[in-house]
């Protein structure tokens, strides 16, 4: 059961911190720090890094793929929202976080690398391949679209000694998804010693309350052992961001019938609360362990669990128009006349297991391991009816069983390397191994109230012909050789070969080189071809989703409505090519920088289809579309069929895309009179282009990609990140202050109704397409922390100090929207969805740490 939260109090900001933190660097500098020995040195450094290479103990400052390390303490510095995806985003410049999501997308946030696909991630725990959630994004008009990625925020924060981004194409050492980039999460394996946080915070304009305790401590079970344990609880409430809903405050509405009392409902005339952030209640448990088994061998083995209870509004529903007499009484009653506020509940189960043995044979390194996780999803809808079937008698609200979604992830692994000497300037790294991988996707169906004549309000249950059970196996062998020809230049070749039980096989291959110049400079670069297999999600995903006047199907591309429509027989692998050319500069021992530029092309990608309507206004504009709707055995509210707008989304192959950026990463400790500063700097720019789209089908009669779509690839996420970042600390006192520059970005979106204008749907009126802009915006974001004794520390802070907000949807879309001779009112949901930095303004928190 879901608890709703108590309103936020507001929090002040402490703008004086902000001149304390500003002037820091103009107190008294004194020289840097030059010795590689000295406590300023830059931890990632000299870290081992094990992402990216197959070949131990190369650090960070020597590798040739670009590598960016996150130690605890960066995350603990930015974890004001104490979860780990939102810490990501505040610290990585390349990584964007969605900000809302409509229906189940916003209990399932996603993440996204180089504005590529949340789906081009792959997410490894400790070197091992991480399952993905069960919960695909089938918000239409988002760039998050059909991300169906690993939800981070099922893994603790203090859990994590170090994370490793490497941002790079690595599919030929990784497999699948790895197009634009892997995220190594690294866990603790302390023997002894431990810590526990707590954290509270909202938002400064209400709502948003989150509480986070979370504790970690080690033990040594056996003489050389480890056994590392996290246990973490996080609630987070809603927030309410949406504008007045026009239909409230319509005098026609009020006046429907007699006895209509929203005027009298709490918070009217904002009653409509679908815009905001999902309330979220999560335990998480996870432990990393590893013991010694004589003659150089370890057993190992991790684990998380995670239980997660989530809920987010849904449209408002006006009081219902339909009158009952009861005739024993002569009496005329009109049943829920305050209207009603449904909601969207799930509860999920994720857990993952893995288990493996490591050692060395004959100066053979050999691991071998077994992984094992998946996610299950029970769907609700709650406080709402179903009008389909209302026969008369009072429409007393509910709570619906929509049936559930759930993914498995089977993955085994074995992996050997070993360096020869080949009489080169050093030794060769030969690696090579196997993997094999089963996955399975299942949604089951709702109970029957869930789904017939139109099914629940809000959120219709999933059909029997949407349930069903689909699985896939892979086999991969890999071969992997890194080595130093001559002094300064080292070059690493790796080739995979992969077959799937459902589409047949890929090869891919990278050819990495970085040449150390001289040992303050060096230039890298990297050639890789890479593929994506689709999702089972995408390939079978299929459900309803529905609003006052509208009704969408999720059509599964490979199902007989998707092959009615001539969209073949179901997607395909994307195929990447990934250039880079980087430069390292190290001018100091203590002083990094890297410019690394890059170039990926997508070509058969998969993406998520505009709108595309089958009836508008109640008059057919596809016959297709609704063939296959009713195909896919799918029944509509027969009000929204009758004067409302129905038809499907679906994902599809065939639009290539260019992607061309650069990331550039500046570290610099400086040690003054008066304490000492961590300076960094984090830029990335990043254009995406569409090169081909292909022809949509005949039978469609209309694209299957509209500007919507397109400008989703194109111009949804920031053309450029700029962090720039300064760390003090002197004596117990620390400031951490971070400045994010978000660049322009933009999105097309339709007004979802009739303007009255003639257009493509003859005899229907037309979509009208509306440009909503975020100009540059920089967001603060300061934590000040205190030792108050050894083992304590006491912190405040802000993300987005300033409360900054991204502007208001197009204003003229917004009118159409709003227009009561059509029904409307999607102008509820005023701020853009793709807004990079949130749509709820500023978060303000209190957090303790103890360590012991």
């Amino acid at each position: 059961m879901i608890v709703r939260s108590t309103s936020a109090q507001q929090n002040t900001a402490v703008l004086a911190a902000v001149m304390l933190a500003l002037a820091a660097p103009a107190l008294h500098a004194q020289t840097v720090v030059a010795a590689s020995d000295s406590a300023t040195e830059t931890s990632d450094l000299q870290e081992v890094v094990v992402t990216g290479t197959r070949q131990g103990g190369l650090v960070a400052a020597e590798s040739p793929a670009p590598i960016q390390i996150l130690s605890a303490e960066a995350l603990k510095a930015a974890s004001g929202n104490p979860d780990l995806m939102s810490t990501l985003a505040q610290i990585v410049p390349s990584l964007t976080m969605e900000a809302f999501g409509e229906d189940m997308a916003g209990q399932t946030l996603q993440a996204k690398l180089r504005g590529l696909s949340p789906n081009d991630v792959l997410v490894l725990v400790n070197g091992k391949r991480r399952h993905t959630t069960a919960n695909l994004a089938v918000d239409d008009g988002s760039p998050y679209q059909g991300g169906a990625g690993v939800d981070l925020n099922f893994i603790p924060l203090d859990a994590i000694d170090h994370i490793e981004v490497l941002t790079d194409g690595a599919a030929a050492q990784y497999g699948t998804d790895a197009i634009a980039g892997v995220i190594n999460i690294i866990l603790k394996k302390n023997s002894s010693g431990g810590q526990l946080s707590g954290t509270y915070g909202n938002y400064f304009d209400g709502g948003g309350n989150t509480g986070d305790v979370s504790g970690n401590i080690g033990f040594e079970p056996l003489d050389g052992a480890y056994f590392d344990v996290t246990a973490e609880v996080h609630n987070h409430g809603h927030s309410q961001r949406s504008a007045i809903d026009e239909r409230v405050i319509n005098p026609a509405n009020l006046d429907s019938y007699p006895g209509s009392n929203m005027p009298q409902v709490a918070n009217y005339p904002y009653l409509n609360m679908i815009q905001g952030d999902a309330e979220t209640h999560t335990k998480l448990v996870e432990f990393n362990s590893g013991f010694q088994l004589g003659g150089g061998t370890e057993f190992y083995a991790f684990g998380t669990y995670g239980d997660k209870q989530a809920a987010s509004y849904e449209n408002y529903r006006l009081p219902t128009k339909v009158s009952y007499t009861d005739t024993a009484t002569d009496t005329t009653t009109y049943p829920l006349p305050f209207g009603f506020n449904p909601e969207e509940a799930s509860e999920e189960l994720d857990w993952s297991l893995t288990g493996g043995f490591k050692g060395v044979i004959a100066d053979w390194n050999w691991d071998v391991s077994s992984a094992y996780g998946g996610d299950h999803v029970n769907i609700y809808t709650l406080d709402s009816a179903n009008a389909g079937i209302y026969a008369g008698g009072l429409l007393n609200l509910s709570n619906f069983y929509d049936g559930f979604l759930a993914t498995t992830q089977w993955t085994s692994n074995i992996d050997l390397n070993r360096d020869f000497d080949v009489g080169l300037a050093g030794p060769l790294n030969v690696a090579y191994g196997v993997e094999y991988r089963r996955e399975t996707y299942q949604i089951g169906a709702g109970i029957p109230s869930s789904y017939l004549s139109g099914g629940a309000q809000s959120y219709p249950g999933f059909t029997p012909t949407d349930a069903g059970i689909n699985s896939r196996e892979n086999e991969a062998v890999y071969v992997d050789l890194a080595t130093k020809p001559i002094e300064g230049l080292r070059v690493d070749a790796a080739g995979r070969y992969e077959h799937y039980s459902d589409f047949g096989s890929a090869e891919v291959g990278k050819l990495t080189a970085r040449y150390d110049i001289v040992p303050e400079f060096a230039i890298r670069g990297t050639v890789s071809n890479g593929f994506r297999a689709p999702t089972l999600a995408e390939e079978f995903y299929s459900s309803t989703n529905v609003g006052p006047t509208t009704a969408y199907v999720q059509l599964p591309p490979n199902s007989v409505g998707g092959k009615l429509l001539g969209l073949g027989d179901g997607l395909q692998p994307e195929k990447s090519m990934n250039f880079s050319l980087g430069f390292v500069f190290r001018p100091l021992p203590s002083m990094s920088a890297t410019l690394d530029f890059y170039q990926i092309t997508i070509t058969n990608r998969i993406v998520g289809s505009g709108s595309l309507v089958g009836s508008h206004d109640g008059v057919v504009s596809s016959a297709a579309i609704n063939a296959a709707i009713a195909a896919n055995g799918n029944q509509l509210d027969p009000e929204v069929v009758a004067t409302g707008t129905t038809g499907i989304d679906v994902f599809a192959n065939g639009i290539d895309t260019r992607t061309r950026g650069a990331d550039l990463t500046f570290n610099f400790p400086v040690d003054y009179d008066l304490g000492h500063v961590d300076y960094t700097i984090g830029a990335t720019f990043n254009e995406t282009d569409i090169t081909r789209v292909p022809p949509p089908p005949a039978s469609l009669g209309q694209p299957l990609y509209d500007i919507a779509a397109k400008s989703d690839l194109t111009t949804a996420s920031p053309k450029f990140i700029v962090n720039l970042g300064a760390a003090w600390t002197v004596g117990n006192a620390s400031v951490t202050l971070l400045e994010k520059l978000y660049g322009p970005a933009s999105e097309w979106e339709n007004d979802d109704g009739d303007n009255g204008s003639p257009g493509p749907y003859a005899g229907t009126g037309s979509f009208e397409y509306f440009k909503t802009s975020i100009g540059v915006t920089p967001i603060t974001d300061l934590d000040l922390g205190y030792k108050v004794a050894k083992n304590l520390k006491l912190s405040i802070g802000a993300i987005n100090l300033f409360n900054r907000y991204p502007p208001k949807l197009n204003s003229t879309e917004l009118a159409h929207e709003d227009n009561f001779a059509y029904g409307d009112n999607a102008g509820v949901i005023q701020y853009p969805g793709f807004s990079p930095f949130g749509i709820d303004g500023g978060f303000y928190y209190a957090k303790a740490t103890f360590t012991f």
